[in-house]
């Protein structure tokens, strides 16, 4: 872990505290900034924190952080040396009585959140391989609407160098009602995980990884 990475982090984590670069943060309880080693080889990028992140101030501890969790074990990817991050930093939500309903961070808030805060992430970790977990966490990360059925376990090489692994968010496998197909969400969720160690080893040398899809 290198001292300039985790203070170019810290110095980040203090500047997003206080953005007012969108009107997110007039509703969230404050801004949810990424974690995890300063000198990671995987840095995974989600949507935005939900209702237990946005209280907790960390990102990934809700439901579907669990979830991951779990997912990231039986995939056999040590999380302790994952960074984990969000495309958006605050809490955008619907309040429906006492709850607040996830809402969906619109274009121009994912512009703003990835030249802010998401690509000083990355640029300070530094990860071989960045994991776009769903729509717009791809979204943030190519600039432009990806598909993620479509890339589904591809990695593309973006025009600024980043590699980028496509899967879905594990939020996506907690609204599944059937069982069946629950389990085998989570089995392909855990395939697409379990690739990391293989493309990885291909980016040290052995070999292109046969999924790099080429793209703007």
């Amino acid at each position: 872990m290198t001292a300039a990475a985790t203070d170019s982090l810290e110095h980040l984590r203090r500047e997003a505290a206080s953005c007012r670069a969108c009107p997110l943060w007039k509703n969230g309880t404050q801004t949810v900034f990424g974690e995890g080693p300063s000198d990671a080889q995987i840095m995974l990028v989600g949507e935005q924190p939900g209702d237990r992140e946005d209280l907790a101030g960390r990102p990934f501890v809700g439901p579907a952080g669990l979830l991951l969790n779990r997912a990231l074990a039986d995939a056999g990817v040590n999380r302790a040396r994952v960074y984990v991050t969000n495309a958006v930093k605050h809490f955008k939500f619907e309040p429906r009585g006492k709850r607040r309903l996830h809402k969906r961070p619109n274009a121009g808030e994912i512009k703003v959140c990835s030249t802010r805060w998401l690509l000083g992430e990355i640029e300070a970790v530094a990860p071989q391989l960045i994991v776009a977990l769903g729509a717009t966490a791809a979204q943030s990360l190519a600039g432009r609407p990806v598909p993620v059925q479509s890339n589904r376990g591809e990695v593309l090489e973006l025009a600024s160098g980043l590699r980028v692994l496509i899967t879905v968010h594990p939020s996506a496998l907690l609204r599944l009602r059937d069982e069946k197909d629950k389990r085998e969400a989570y089995d392909a969720f855990v395939q697409d995980l379990r690739s990391i160690a293989q493309i990885l080893a291909r980016e040290a040398g052995l070999a292109r990884p046969s999924g790099m899809v080429s793209t703007g």
